[in-house]
């Protein structure tokens, strides 16, 4: 299986930009950015002054426009200005933690990862899948149990699940296809109680 990339310098700031916020708000001003930003070069340039209102609809715009200014000039110091694509490398990188590299190798340039965030750490756990207490060990145990073919679709997978269905307040475990195995919903309060008011008589 394969997956559809995007320039991988665009992947790697939507990332920074997405922490802590929304998606469509990640999008907006994702777009708005690249409209005047094509590059690490302008982008270094820049003052956080000019780059603050095209980012301001995500969370803690001023300090992520401090911040991708500081990764942008760290790719044109270490590495030209190209995106490096290998996890070792991306992680040197100032504000690139173990999800940012994850998905700049999937989203950017095709490479088998399975990056963690909320929704997936959330999901796996839920369903019974792992049992961990942190995204970053959440990785690893997956990077275990789920088949190297389907890295590159988990995140992509278990977000969506976990924004329409494993909510992470309001579950909608009724339309949910896994719950006759999902460690989460067999150990709800009241579930035994409501499956016997449904049982005929």
């Amino acid at each position: 299986m394969t997956a559809e990339t995007e320039d991988p310098f665009r992947v790697l700031i939507s990332t920074i930009l997405s922490q802590r916020t929304r998606d469509e708000k990640t999008e907006v001003a994702s777009a708005s950015l690249f409209s005047k930003y094509a590059g690490p070069e302008e982008l270094a340039r820049a003052s956080p002054a000019d780059l603050e209102p095209l980012i301001r609809p995500v969370g803690f715009y001023r300090q992520k426009a401090i911040q991708i200014r500081r990764v942008s000039q760290a790719l044109l110091d270490r590495h030209a200005g190209v995106v490096p694509r290998t996890y070792e490398e991306l992680l040197e990188l100032p504000q690139v933690g173990p999800k940012t590299a994850n998905c700049v190798l999937v989203y950017g340039f095709g490479e088998p990862r399975i990056p963690v965030d909320t929704h997936v750490h959330r999901v796996s756990n839920r369903l019974g899948l792992v049992r961990t207490r942190s995204p970053e060990q959440t990785e690893r145990v997956l990077m275990r149990i789920v088949p190297r073919d389907w890295w590159l679709h988990v995140n992509e997978l278990f977000i969506r699940f976990g924004k329409d269905v494993c909510r992470p307040i309001g579950p909608r475990c009724g339309a949910c296809s896994f719950a006759s195995f999902c460690r989460y919903y067999r150990a709800r309060p009241g579930r035994s109680r409501a499956r016997a008011r449904r049982r005929p008589r």
